[in-house]
């Protein structure tokens, strides 16, 4: 196959000369929709409180004196934030921009090693954090020795913070004080080299690198999006995306409601108190939203639209959405942080795309798939998958050379001009036939006994690989394995039965089915499959089914 170009038309004009903050508050651009007045810009569930634009402005500013002010936070010094999503949680993100600074963020579970690993790999500056993850701020401050009143505290309702700093304290001194910053103008083409964000990516090698991702690359992402989805396109009248519109996450173009901690039974609550029309989820949320009983207890009909990134549907849970929002234009989309963000989602002139596939490449994209000798892969052929972006990160902070090596999940070439998705290291090879770990998730899931699952391979001296399964099932099946041992084992087999009905020979479960808590995941849904390897090493598989 040749190289492929974005079918959905010409990328407008990306400015190069703008910080994301300078872009998304300070200037107009011809694919940004106007918003009507008294529409916000975030909405906190659980409070119902609104924020506004001028508001945003006021408290970006606040910050960005407070924190120049108080902390001596300047140009290319880092902020690293370590919460949950909080109403101020991208107040933060602008205020450092303002100030020429550089943004992390780090998982608010971290323990202290693994938050200490982050401070010192990004040398951060200060630390805000959400006051439930105080403690583990703390010791991990004492390991690095950043000194501990540099850790700054998101309010949270009725919460005592002691001598502790807010981000409110920060604001109210900023706004009180005269200005002790000169935001910086870029010249042109430097926001392609001007660093934002350093953001970790999981990897599959060694422990987690900082992406460096520059102004221009979130910008040139926003701006594709905007173009795929012909927003204020006059010629267009299926518009996905309108004023008045409300979202759980988005682009910027409609409210964004923001949910602190994720409860499926108060998600569903939101989504229906606040008439939130756009969701942008991610695998665990679509199971749920299949599987889980209280679901038919709320009418979900005014949701408009429903993406799904981070790891592949399969078809039976697309098919399932279609019947819960009856509705709704529903597809895939998938991208990466290398990226910075999406690099394909599925055709406008599809209202739902069951295929399985992604879709289509964004404006502005090129692609190719290389097998692992370097030749064009023909079509059905697996291999990696090469795209050009505007969108693209700037590189592995501290780490150069690992743009260039093969076992990671991303490289790119000398000239920093293509970027390879590695993704074969995901498919299991049993018996020289490639089988897909996220095609026998899907069978499984559509077991009535299932809540999530997650494959993996498992050595085998002649196969090759077997496929495992381990499986999180429902409660009442829990309770019921609980008071009698024998029907773990009856389950087990009706799974393995169920999934050698539905599926060829070759993709049958002959590595076995093991029964988990909990299928473990990182904070963007994707699954930890190394985890769930580790563990199946230890296992003394038993052998269930002939090949």
């Amino acid at each position: 196959m040749a190289e492929l170009d974005s079918p959905a038309g010409k990328l407008p004009y990306i400015p190069d000369n703008l910080t994301l903050a300078q872009f998304i508050l300070d200037s107009h651009h011809p694919s940004r929709p106007i918003r009507k007045h008294g529409i916000p810009w975030f909405i906190e569930d659980h409070t119902g409180r609104t924020v506004g634009y001028e508001e945003i402005r006021a408290r970006v500013f606040g910050l960005a004196n407070g924190l120049k002010h108080r902390f001596g936070i300047k140009e290319d010094d880092v902020v690293l934030i370590f919460s949950p999503n909080h109403i101020d949680y991208l107040i933060v993100v602008w205020a450092a921009h303002r100030l020429g600074a550089i943004v992390s963020s780090a998982n608010p579970l971290f323990t202290p090693d693994e938050l200490a690993y982050q401070i010192q790999a990004i040398k951060a500056s200060v630390i805000i954090a959400h006051p439930d993850a105080l403690p583990v701020a703390l010791s991990a401050c004492r390991t690095t020795m950043l000194p501990a009143h540099r850790i700054i505290l998101f309010n949270a309702d009725g919460a005592s913070y002691d001598a502790h700093t807010t981000v409110q304290d920060v604001i109210d001194e900023g706004l009180a004080s005269t200005s002790t910053f000169q935001e910086r103008v870029l010249q042109l083409g430097e926001g392609k080299t001007k660093v934002a964000f350093l953001n970790f990516s999981s990897g599959t090698t060694g422990r987690p690198k900082a992406i460096a991702i520059a102004h221009y690359a979130p910008i040139a992402n926003v701006i594709q999006l905007a173009a795929h989805h012909r927003v204020n396109d006059p010629n267009w009248e299926g518009q996905r995306f309108k004023p008045g519109d409300i979202c759980c996450a988005g682009m910027g173009l409609m409210p964004i409601v923001l949910i602190t901690k994720f409860n499926f039974v108060n998600f569903l609550e939101s989504i229906v108190r606040h008439r939130i029309t756009h969701l942008m989820v991610v695998p665990p949320q679509i199971v749920l939203f299949c599987k889980h009983p209280a679901v038919k207890n709320y009418d979900l009909g005014h949701v408009r639209y429903v993406t799904c990134g981070a790891a592949p549907l399969s078809r039976e849970l697309m098919e399932r959405l279609i019947e819960i929002f009856p509705n709704a234009a529903i597809g895939q989309s998938y991208g990466t942080t290398e990226s910075c963000t999406v690099i394909a989602t599925w055709s406008l002139e599809n209202e739902c795309d069951l295929s399985g596939s992604a879709g289509q490449l964004i404006p502005g994209i090129t692609a190719r798939v290389e097998k692992p000798d370097g030749t064009l892969a023909e079509f059905d052929e697996p291999g990696e998958l090469v795209v050009r972006t505007p969108s693209l990160a700037l590189g592995y902070a501290g780490h150069p050379e690992a743009w260039l090596r093969t076992g990671d999940e991303v490289k790119m070439n000398r000239k920093g001009e293509i970027f390879v998705l590695d993704r074969l290291k995901e498919m299991l090879k049993v018996r020289g036939f490639q089988v897909a770990p996220a095609e026998l998730e899907g069978c499984i899931l559509d077991h009535p006994e299932v809540a999530d699952a997650c494959v993996v391979g498992v050595p085998d001296e002649y196969s090759g690989e077997l496929a495992l399964a381990f499986v999180v099932l429902r409660s009442d099946a829990v309770n019921r394995v609980h008071d009698d041992p024998v029907v773990a084992e009856t389950i087990r087999q009706s799974i393995i039965k169920h999934v050698a009905d539905n599926k060829v020979g070759y993709k049958r479960l002959a590595g076995g089915v093991e029964f988990v808590d909990v299928i473990p995941k990182n904070p963007s849904g994707k699954l930890l499959r190394r985890v769930l390897r580790d563990r199946a090493r230890n296992l003394r598989l038993r052998p269930v089914a002939k090949l």
